[in-house]
């Protein structure tokens, strides 16, 4: 190709030059919808978070990087991917009403499977491990029953059920990987808000001053003053947001390998150095998984998502487990087999309650266009 082909070929594409003049492409162009490492990368995280839940649970401690444990490092991770993921979602919808339903659509099925499940199975056979009458866990405060309805909101309300379990490394919380989904559940409104306010197509600028917003936030709450109030809600929207600017911004983002670089070196400073990595690292961080779902080499979309139902199941697995003594085993065995007892699991959900749902997110009542109002004469 020749200089003068070269710069008709480039000219209006999302590309960047670098110094030397190499053509670098941009994460808009650099992203196949079709393939790439998000469902990878979704997957690899939720394991990582089961793998830290297993041994927190079965041996009372999880690596820690500086002052942030190796699992919050993962669901910020989950967050950023979701931004991304999300705002595509409500670009291409272009209805808020089928937005709001397709994410109900992934979120709750899976999740009212869980605590009914966990309500109806695990908690008996908590009980019975714990020397109790597995029915036991129906009556009384705290009981399965008031564990499923406090929290069919989302927002965790009951940690336990009937005082159960008594034992392990998180006494008392049958499930605590759930109580995240409330915050995505926001940062979904989010999305949305800006979304109606046309802000995700008209004036994208807004998310960039949001974020920067959060980020000043950041900083000021690592050194003691939260704006925010909520510490979790602040981290969660700070993530969240990258991703979703990471998607409207795509067409400037170069995919560099040296920018990678740069932004783990940041990442691993702060967490050696900061209470909060965030409020040195955060766009850096954002950026690595950005550059992850390009660039990764396992870029295949596998046919069964199972990375939800690992997250959701894989602590009131690990709690029988505790109870029934695998812990004895060592850490290899218990939390391999927590690991694979939950993708068993998830499997099953995806193939018999998620997939299903999801099915139905082209239901005629949410994808017919409603009738214009007439026309007075």
């Amino acid at each position: 190709m020749t200089a003068a082909t070269d710069r008709v070929a480039t000219s209006g594409l999302p590309f960047l030059r670098s110094r030397r003049g190499r053509v670098r492409p941009t994460l808009a162009q650099a992203f196949d919808p079709r393939r790439n490492a998000l469902d990878v990368l979704r997957l690899l995280l939720a394991g990582t978070v089961a793998v830290v839940h297993g041994l927190q649970l079965g041996f009372g401690h999880q690596p820690q990087a500086g002052a942030t444990d190796v699992g919050s490092l993962a669901v910020d991770g989950f967050f950023v991917l979701s931004g991304f993921l999300v705002t595509t979602s409500y670009l291409r919808l272009g209805s808020l009403r089928r937005y709001l339903w397709h994410r109900a659509l992934r979120i709750l099925p899976g999740f009212y499977l869980s605590t009914v499940l966990t309500a109806l199975l695990v908690a008996p056979g908590l009980a019975l491990l714990s020397g109790r009458a597995p029915t036991s866990v129906f009556t009384g405060d705290d009981s399965a029953v008031d564990y499923v309805v406090r929290n069919a909101g989302l927002l965790m309300r009951q940690f336990g059920i009937a005082g159960l379990p008594e034992a392990g490394g998180s006494p008392g919380v049958v499930n605590g990987a759930l109580w995240t989904l409330f915050f995505e559940a926001c940062c979904y409104a989010v999305v949305g808000g800006l979304g109606v306010l046309g802000i995700l197509r008209r004036r994208r600028w807004v998310v960039l001053v949001l974020v920067g917003l959060l980020w000043v936030a950041t900083i000021a709450a690592s050194a003691g003053v939260n704006p925010l109030g909520s510490e979790l809600m602040l981290r969660f929207a700070f993530v969240f947001l990258l991703g979703a600017a990471g998607h409207l911004y795509a067409h400037r983002i170069p995919v560099s390998g040296a920018l990678a670089v740069l932004s783990a070196v940041l990442v691993l400073v702060g967490l050696a150095f900061l209470p909060d990595h965030r409020a040195l690292a955060g766009p850096a961080f954002a950026y690595l998984f950005l550059y992850a779902v390009v660039r990764l080499p396992l870029r295949q979309r596998p046919r069964w998502d199972l990375s939800y139902g690992v997250y959701v199941w894989h602590w009131p697995l690990a709690q029988l487990l505790v109870l029934a003594g695998l812990g004895a085993a060592g850490p290899a065995v218990f939390v391999s087999t927590v690991v694979a007892a939950s993708v068993v699991v998830a499997a099953l959900s995806w193939t018999q309650v998620e997939r299903r749902a999801l099915a139905h997110k082209d239901a005629a009542w949410v994808t017919r266009r409603r009738a214009a109002s007439p026309v007075p004469a």
